[in-house]
């Protein structure tokens, strides 16, 4: 029988507290007793607290003080705006801490997929806390990364969907802890893999060559609950044609077990004849209607003619492709090397004090990984959303534009970064810009562009310290257009079909308006005008619009509802935790 050691000594020192207690009570005259009996009750709590598990000492930010000070809100930089059509995305530039507390209230259960890649803590100025850079002597470094991750992967899992999925990059100065960290907040069962990205470029030291990264998988849901991932292969072979199949070369593959593997109680167990008569019975890795259908499209190779005495094969042509489970080893989806050879191509390298050209952003993920990551996950849904809050170089941005591009498919990203080092404006945006435009800062040709639309958001604070809701509730009014622009994946200003009211004064203006222009359109009718053809815009008409959002305290009265319908005009209520929460 095993002793519980740890469990000995607690329950030791528990004895001498209570003894202490006991003491203190029956001299309880003097009058610092009571507050000695609250310390030890905080010290009891304290020994009867967490048994296993991840252990540091925890930090606050400069960022925890001022989200305590001020609430976090989103500016648009509209001379940002990047308009080529497709999907509209968003790049918010600050600390990505106020970021994800904005995206608790607008995407809350609304993320597929999240894709990031915080700093490794290297001790070689790649994690900068309080701004300062994290070097190897300092004692608290590896808690302050991890005081820094929980803060943010708290917030992630609450921002995911049900079945979303999370995926972390990181390399051994802090895989072993990342993995219980997320283990505790995403739970054991919410582990998907431990994914291998081989780098390339090989990292050394005396005794061996590292050649990966990590990427620990995770989802909101117990694991045995997520649906089933595949990845779609493409046929690769020795392709040969000695059958002269008018379809051109192929190769074969099997399509059975062996009669000594075969179980003949499987559903899959039965007979299957040659053109030469030879029969084959054996449990087959298809159903008998797959292989019917096999044999009439001549995909089943028996062997030359006219024997056809070979053990049936299937035939697998150079555009079959074919579903498998994915490997946690990342395969052929870019090195290091080619990475920063495609960034590098996009935005120009600059002079460092040598004199050297050095690029301008070190260490960016292949636009492939995350292709590939993105593929694993949501199969054949092209219509989902996928965040980065570590977006560095926009590499993630880049990727989901390229796959819509690929298949004409709808899916959305939002990317977080903070301006340290101009990095979003002068990297994620402009890496962002020159692949939807094809153009690059210097007005050279990168490519033809890709489908997509931009909106710039920045970080701002309003002081709330020592204030009643309603001296700040007309500064945080100011700022809803953002966040429903945000969680609607909406723009006021381009598109007509959508448009916003805050108060009771915009909405009967706003009615008043469309009341005017469904007379005028009905005078223009008479002389086969239109007033949606006249050029006039959504603001001085209305009748484009289709949806309408709302702010939460505006009184719709019922005539307004009944000329809204009467133009087929949705109303959509903005959520009143854009107040109430941000004002906490």
């Amino acid at each position: 029988m095993s002793t519980n050691i740890s469990g000995e000594k607690r329950q030791a020192l528990l004895s001498k507290i209570a003894e202490i207690k006991s003491f203190i009570e029956q001299n309880s005259n003097d009058k610092n007793a009571s507050q000695l009996i609250s310390y030890l009750g905080d010290l009891t709590r304290e020994v009867n607290g967490k048994k296993y598990g991840l252990v540091f000492e925890e930090h606050r930010e400069a960022i925890d003080e001022k989200l305590e000070q001020n609430a976090p809100v989103f500016t648009e930089e509209k001379d940002l705006f990047i308009d080529n059509g497709g999907e509209l995305n968003f790049l918010l530039e600050g600390d990505n801490l106020a970021s994800l507390k904005l995206l608790e209230k607008t995407h809350r259960g609304k993320i597929d997929v999240i894709y990031i890649d915080p700093p490794y803590n290297t001790g070689k100025e790649d994690f900068c806390y309080d701004d300062n850079y994290v070097d190897v002597t300092d004692s608290y470094r590896h808690s302050k990364w991890l005081s820094f991750m929980e803060n943010r992967l708290k917030i992630a899992k609450e921002i995911l969907k049900k079945d979303g999925v999370i995926f972390i990059s990181i390399d051994d100065n802090e895989m072993a802890v990342l993995k219980v960290l997320c283990d505790e907040i995403f739970g054991l069962h919410g582990f998907i893999n431990n994914f291998m990205w081989l780098h390339g470029k090989g990292k050394k030291n005396k005794q061996t060559r590292t050649l990966q990264q990590y990427i620990l998988g995770y989802c909101k849901i117990d694991r045995d609950v997520l649906p089933a991932w595949n990845l779609v292969r493409g046929a690769k072979g020795n392709f040969s044609n000695p059958d002269n199949d008018p379809r051109g070369e192929w190769f074969s593959g099997s399509i059975s077990f062996s009669e000594e593997r075969s179980n003949k109680n499987h559903a899959n167990y039965f007979t299957i004849k040659s053109p030469s008569g030879i029969e084959w019975t054996r449990q087959w890795q298809c159903s008998r209607e797959e292989m019917d259908q096999y044999l009439n499209e001549n995909k089943i190779y028996f062997g030359l003619a006219p024997e056809y005495n070979n053990t049936p094969r299937i035939k697998i042509f150079p555009d079959d492709t074919y579903e498998v489970i994915p490997d946690n080893i990342c395969p052929n989806v870019g090195t290091s090397r080619s990475a920063q050879k495609d960034l590098d191509d996009i935005i120009d390298k600059k002079l460092n004090e040598k004199g050297k050209l050095v690029s301008k952003f070190d260490n960016p993920k292949p636009v492939d990984l995350i292709n590939h990551l993105i593929s694993i996950c949501s199969g054949e849904n092209q219509n989902i959303t996928i965040l980065d809050f570590f977006a560095g170089s926009g590499t993630t941005g880049h990727a989901v534009l390229k796959l819509n591009a690929e298949d004409g498919g709808h899916r959305k990203f939002i990317l977080c970064t903070n301006n340290e080092n101009n990095i979003c404006r002068e990297i994620t945006y402009q890496r962002l810009k020159t692949v939807i435009t094809g153009t690059r800062k210097d007005g050279s040709k990168y490519s033809d562009g890709l489908p997509g639309s931009l909106k710039y958001f920045k970080t701002d604070f309003i002081p709330i310290s020592e204030k009643m809701y309603y001296e700040y509730a007309d500064d945080l009014l100011l700022h809803v257009r953002e966040l429903v622009e945000l969680e609607n994946a909406v723009n006021f200003d381009k598109d007509k079909t959508v448009a916003i009211v805050l108060d009771d004064d915009e909405m009967e203006e706003f009615i008043a308006t469309l009341v005017e222009s469904g007379r005028n359109e009905q005078k223009d009718t008479s002389t086969g005008l239109s007033v949606r053809n006249t050029g006039l815009s959504v603001r001085s008409t209305g009748l484009s619009v289709r949806a309408l959002y709302v702010g939460h305290d505006v009184l719709v009265s019922g005539k307004q509802e009944r000329i809204l319908k009467s133009h087929n005009i949705s109303i959509n209520t903005i959520p009143d935790y854009y107040y109430r929460d941000l004002a906490l």
